[in-house]
């Protein structure tokens, strides 16, 4: 999918919602248990009521790799759900991968030409060769840069003797690497008002936003301090949709909560999405 693209979709739904598909077999209703793939079954329900009010998916792999190979299974049947019956959605592997390059290419084998994923979170840390092999032609990469857990001061917000945090760094040396039009960023919704720095480096890249919510991040920060003239936003919630509800009415509940969280982006577009 092309950043233009993605900011139809945007545009025509009046919505930059991410569903994480952050899917816990230990969560979900007890009734989908009795399937031979509760995980896909659960995911397959979310998907189908949620689709409308969002742009794009994000399945984390922890949540498939914790399962073995079944887990494995899980999200390949899921992706293929979503590119078989929902062609317009954005879909991420969020992975955090990143090592060397000739390892890298078999990740990026893996996600590209098993999965059909648009695009891999990646760690930075080991640099170029480690990022390369995941810019496969329409693909995209999406960059770790100011994360939203309380650990990400333990090295991100580090600062050299010229006053520069690492994170910064690593907004300035990976745009050597590719441009707007196929890498994005991650930063976490905890981050408030350090958007504004962000934006100084990366004006017109899209940002890949967790911990709206649960993780107490704020929508309308994000929207004040990170928005652009294309929105430039992916906005993430997983637990808030994903488990609005235990009992069988769990997809209707998810419904409605995608679309409530739909409802307040579409005020925030208002005056670029028209």
């Amino acid at each position: 999918m092309t950043k233009q693209a993605l900011f139809e979709n945007i545009r025509r739904k009046r919505s930059f919602l991410c569903v994480g598909l952050d899917t816990d077999v230990r969560k979900i209703p007890a009734h989908l248990l009795r399937s031979d793939d509760p995980v896909f079954e659960f995911n397959r329900a979310i998907i189908d009521a949620t689709a409308a009010h969002c742009v794009a998916y994000k399945l984390n792999l922890a949540f498939y790799e914790s399962l073995g190979a079944q887990g494995i299974r899980s999200f390949e049947r899921t992706v293929a759900c979503l590119r078989e019956g929902y062609p317009d959605q954005f879909v991420i592997a969020d992975a955090k991968r990143g090592d060397i390059g000739n390892t890298s290419a078999l990740y990026a084998r893996f996600f590209f030409e098993h999965t059909d994923v648009d695009a891999v979170t990646v760690a930075p840390y080991m640099g170029e060769d480690s990022v390369r092999p995941f810019q496969a032609e329409g693909r995209w990469v999406i960059l770790l840069a100011l994360t939203s857990n309380r650990g990400s001061q333990d090295f991100q917000l580090m600062r050299d003797a010229g006053g520069e945090c690492l994170y910064e760094k690593v907004l300035k040396k990976s745009q050597e690497w590719a441009d707007d039009e196929q890498m994005m960023y991650v930063v976490g919704a905890t981050q408030g008002r350090l958007f504004l720095e962000i934006r100084k480096h990366a004006p017109r890249h899209f940002l890949l936003v967790p911990g709206v919510g649960a993780q107490g991040g704020s929508l309308a920060d994000v929207c004040r301090y990170g928005m652009n003239e294309q929105c430039g936003l992916l906005v993430n919630a997983s637990r808030a949709i994903l488990y609005a509800d235990s009992t069988e009415a769990y997809a209707g509940e998810a419904r409605r909560e995608a679309q409530n969280i739909q409802e307040e982006m579409a005020g925030y577009l208002s005056g670029i999405a028209k």
